[in-house]
């Protein structure tokens, strides 16, 4: 995507305006937060752009400068500097104009809910929880359970949990999908090889203006709690099960013992279960896509596999396999198979731009 120099003036020159805005002092409550918003996307983009005018202004005088016998030498050897500088600055340029999903910034809930294999499932899922907890540890974002639903041998056969921080979806939207184990459960005597599935969903949190739940819409139940918590769970009638008539989205919440906080927490899924829908309604079929990588738990559904004979880890969609899986499962090594992915969907989105 060749980038000219008055698509540069306009981003410098509308980031300049953005500056002087912010500056004024005359920006108050929701205009200061969008004007906020905007000066933070564009940043990146403006200084990029200024490096890339900066460079291109450089190489037109050292191009002059060659034309003195006595400066072509070093004009010449600056000159090799810049021109081998230039194409990765406009190519970072053109990555940072993509257009954005709108919800990169966003915090999200994270679903990992047990697939096919059992018991087998549900440890995978809790190591699957644990990976994620330590990679958020290590982007200093805060991860608090939402509902878990543990399973009798460790692990979950479902657990949500919201987790808050900045550009939380961005880094892990390409998370959502099947991923699959691959080992000797401990319960296994005879050494045999299981194959195990867990399903992972990445949903941007939404800000309580994005999304209006008409009171009319709803059907709330209150009922007595059951499994794990005691007696005080068992005896008490704080569960309650939200259904959102217009969609027939069901959330269930039971964890706390506050009748009240579990409405809370209930109504915090069930408006981002609503705003995913919203969001898959505006952008079509893209969206679609992107939540039908969720599938069944079906163990031959999958997006990535976690081998531990082996100790590899590959993602099937961009066929990287990485001999790290300790790493990967700890967190630190996560990073590089995230990053891939991101670099993946930018080179994608740079070449239809480009063709």
């Amino acid at each position: 995507m060749t980038i000219t120099a008055d698509r540069l003036r306009q981003i410098t020159n509308r980031f300049a305006e953005l500056e002087a805005r912010m500056a004024s002092g005359t920006l108050e409550g929701e205009e200061f937060v969008k004007a906020s918003r905007d000066y933070a996307e564009l940043e990146p983009v403006a200084k990029l752009a200024i490096e890339v005018s900066e460079i291109r202004a450089e190489i037109a005088e050292l191009a002059v400068m060659t034309e003195d016998p006595e400066m072509k030498a070093l004009a010449d050897e600056e000159l090799a500097q810049l021109r081998q500088t230039l194409p990765e600055k406009e190519r970072a340029l053109s990555i940072a104009m993509l257009p954005r999903d709108s919800a990169d910034s966003r915090p999200a809930m994270l679903e990992i809910r047990a697939g096919t294999g059992g018991d087998e499932a549900a440890l995978f899922a809790g190591d699957l929880y644990r990976m994620y907890e330590k990679y958020a540890g290590e982007m200093g974002w805060k991860v608090e359970p939402v509902s878990m639903s543990a399973s009798d041998v460790g692990g979950f056969k479902e657990i949500v949990a919201n987790i808050q921080g900045t550009g939380v979806f961005a880094k892990l939207k390409f998370e959502s999908g099947v991923h699959r184990v691959q080992r000797v459960p401990v319960t296994e005597s005879g050494g045999r090889i299981h194959t195990s599935a867990a399903t992972v969903a990445v949903l941007p949190e939404p800000d309580e203006v994005d999304v209006h739940i008409d009171a009319n819409d709803l059907k709330i139940d209150i009922y007595r709690a059951s499994g794990a918590g005691g007696q005080h769970v068992n005896t008490t009638d704080s569960a309650v099960r939200l259904t959102h008539l217009p969609t027939g989205l069901v959330v269930i919440q039971q964890d706390q013992r506050s009748q009240h906080k579990n409405k809370d927490k209930a109504m915090q899924v069930l408006r981002t279960r609503l705003y995913d829908l919203k969001r898959a309604e505006a952008h079509g079929a893209e969206a679609e896509a992107r939540k039908a990588m969720v599938g069944s738990g079906d163990r031959s559904e999958r997006i990535r596999t976690y081998n531990f004979p082996q100790g590899r880890v590959t993602d099937h969609r961009i066929g990287l396999t990485l001999h790290k899986l300790t790493e990967v499962l700890e967190g630190s090594g996560l990073p590089e198979l995230i990053d891939a992915l991101i670099a993946e969907d930018e080179a994608k989105r740079l070449a239809t731009l480009e063709s």
